[in-house]
C-alpha cells in the first residue's frame, strides 16, 4: 500500500487519519483539521461544543506500521493528541515530518513505539495547553527508537515542552522552548528519565527550570543553549552528562 493523501481540509471529532500496514512509501501532504468547519453558526454549529469534544477526544494523525512515511504541512486545532505513534500487530513507523502543527492540545506528539531509525521532525509548531497536565511531546517508556526534533517551536501555557521516558535516543536542536503559564508547577520544560539525549542550540524563553536530567538517563550532551533567564539545568546523573557553553542567568 502506497497511500497519498493530499489537500484535505475538514473537521474530525474522534480520529482523523490512521495509517497502518504501509511499506515504501506513504505520503500525507497539506492536510488541515480544524473545528471551525463544524462550528460555524451559519451551518447550525456550536463552537464551544465542537471545540470541547475535540479537545477531549480527537486524535488527529495516528501512525502504526509504515515505512518511510512522508508527512508535510499538516495541522490540527484543537485535539487530545495531535500526532500519535503506536505499535500494532503489523509493527511501528519510521519517517519524516516537516512543517507540522498542533494547537490547543493536551498532547501535540505522543510516541509509544517507532522503528529504531525513528522519527525526523522539522519545523514543528507545538502548542499544548488543554487538560490537567498539558505537555507538548511525550515519549513513553515503550519507545526504544530515535526521536529527533529540529527547528521546532513550543509555546502556549503548557506545563512542559518535552518529557522523555523512552529507552532510545532524543535529540533537540535549534528549538524554541517556552511556557508562560501562570502558577507554573516548577517542572522543567525538558525532562528525561531514561535513554540518551542531546540538546544543542536551543532557546529557553521563559523562567521555569530549563532541563531536568534524571538519574536514569544513560548519557546526555547539553551544549550551546541560551535563554532569557539563562539555562537552568538540574543534573541528577552526574558525570554521564556533558554540559558546556550554556548561558547562565
Amino acid at each position: 500500500v502506497r497511500h497519498r493523501i493530499r489537500s484535505v481540509y475538514g473537521c474530525t471529532l474522534r480520529r482523523g487519519i490512521l495509517v497502518d500496514t504501509t511499506t515504501d512509501i506513504g505520503r500525507i501532504e497539506n492536510v488541515q483539521l480544524h473545528c471551525h468547519w463544524w462550528s460555524s453558526p451559519k451551518l447550525g454549529g456550536d463552537w464551544e461544543k465542537v471545540r470541547s469534544y475535540m479537545t477531549e477526544n480527537c486524535e488527529a494523525f495516528t501512525f502504526g506500521r509504515t515505512d518511510w512515511e512522508y508527512v508535510t504541512n499538516t495541522f490540527v486545532y484543537p485535539c487530545k493528541i495531535g500526532y500519535h505513534f503506536i505499535q500494532t500487530k503489523n509493527g511501528a513507523m519510521n519517517g519524516q515530518l516537516c512543517g507540522i502543527g498542533a494547537d490547543e492540545a493536551q498532547r501535540c506528539i505522543v510516541v509509544d513505539a517507532i522503528q529504531p531509525m525513528g522519527l525526523l521532525i522539522t519545523n514543528g509548531q507545538l502548542v499544548a495547553f488543554k487538560g490537567d497536565d498539558p505537555i507538548a511531546v511525550v515519549i513513553n517508556p515503550t519507545c526504544t527508537g530515535s526521536v529527533r526534533l529540529v527547528n521546532c517551536a513550543f509555546w502556549g501555557p503548557s506545563v512542559q515542552n518535552v518529557v522523555s521516558n523512552g529507552k532510545g535516543y532524543l535529540s533537540l536542536n535549534d528549538c524554541y522552548m517556552s511556557s508562560g503559564r501562570h502558577n507554573h508547577p516548577g517542572r522543567a520544560l525538558v525532562e528525561a528519565s531514561d535513554g540518551r539525549i542531546q540538546i544543542r542550540g536551543c532557546t529557553f524563553a521563559t523562567g521555569e527550570p530549563s532541563i531536568h536530567l534524571k538519574e536514569g538517563v544513560k548519557h546526555a550532551i547539553v551544549t550551546e543553549n541560551n535563554g532569557a533567564h539563562g539555562v537552568k539545568i538540574l543534573n541528577e546523573m552526574g558525570s554521564r552528562a556533558i554540559i558546556a557553553n550554556n548561558e547562565t542567568a
